[in-house]
């Protein structure tokens, strides 16, 4: 059975205002859920970008309602709403977007708000040019984002939603297109039934019958051979995307960047690094930093440093 994200928007939207007590706020922003390809930064929530979340054009992604949400309760407020580097920003170089079928394009779909937001804050406490930075940075959290970054700017990355790069906790990665042809016809699979399966459905939850790590965690220290063989597969894959982004830079690179949440894991952390000893930094940063990514983007508007772009 099929389902539509935006059904949750009126549960969603009545319980954040519930919880809303402040007297008074000068912004609202949210995470930006998959656009057209677009250029990194601030944007101001349109009524064009609001057509597209409300239709899931690009994909029906739960973080299609932030944007849906900010609208709402900045109406509300009388105060202006954005969005800060949503997932699909793209400054892939064209040789970057080539398949290998003319008429598909690799897109760039990303965790780009935590991936960037992790980029300056290593160059900024390693006395790193921002400008010129070359980093590796992998974003684990139920899904996976590894990218090449030069500069601020996510050069190349899988993507992260549907199709490429490693399994993660809950999604497929990629895939033999053998298998994937025989999933759709021998099940009489619809898109959105395929689309969930593969976004959602796949990876370490299909395999353990869990998508909490810790429990999995666990579970691998006990020495449950079924655990170990499936948690190993993933960190090779993860390893490979590693080495991956490692040969777009050429083998310049001044390290790699681990967060999201699996990077609170000591075993995750510990099992990866020992696979990439050919990376010579490694920077930890556990859990996320979307947050505070949203509001330094927006503080910047607000205080005249950086002008927000309209999305059309």
């Amino acid at each position: 059975m099929s389902y539509h994200v935006i059904d949750q928007l009126p549960t969603r939207l009545n319980y954040i205002a519930s919880q809303l007590s402040v007297s008074q706020i000068d912004a609202i922003a949210a995470r930006g859920g998959p656009l057209k390809p677009l250029s990194g930064g601030v944007y101001e929530i349109s009524q064009a970008m609001l057509m597209v979340y409300r239709e899931a054009t690009y994909a029906n992604h739960a973080s299609n309602l932030g944007a849906l949400i900010a609208h709402e309760l900045a109406e509300n407020w009388s105060v202006p709403a954005y969005i800060v580097d949503p997932v699909t920003i793209d400054d892939f170089t064209d040789k970057a977007r080539i398949s290998g079928v003319p008429g598909i394009e690799r897109k760039s779909r990303c965790h780009a708000l935590n991936i960037k937001y992790c980029y300056f804050k290593t160059c900024n406490e390693n006395d790193i040019p921002v400008k010129s930075g070359r980093f590796i940075v992998g974003h684990f959290g139920s899904g996976f984002s590894i990218a090449s970054v030069v500069g601020g700017k996510i050069i190349d990355v899988n993507d992260a939603l549907l199709g490429m790069g490693p399994f993660s906790i809950d999604r497929a990665g990629a895939l033999p297109l053998a298998g994937i042809l025989s999933l759709i016809y021998d099940r009489s699979l619809s898109k959105p039934d395929i689309e969930k399966l593969l976004s959602a459905e796949s990876g370490l939850k299909a395999y353990l019958g869990t998508n909490n790590f810790r429990d999995i965690e666990t579970r691998y220290k006990r020495g449950e051979s079924i655990v170990e063989l499936i948690v190993d597969g993933m960190i090779y894959q993860i390893s490979k995307e590693i080495g991956s982004c490692f040969a777009v830079l050429n083998g310049s690179c001044d390290g790699l960047i681990i967060t999201g949440g699996l990077a609170n894991s000591s075993l995750f952390i510990e099992s990866l690094t020992s696979s990439v000893t050919f990376i010579k930094n490694i920077y930890v940063y556990p859990e996320s930093y979307e947050s505070e990514a949203l509001a330094s983007g927006v503080l910047r508007v607000l205080q005249g440093k950086e002008r927000a772009k309209v999305y059309q």
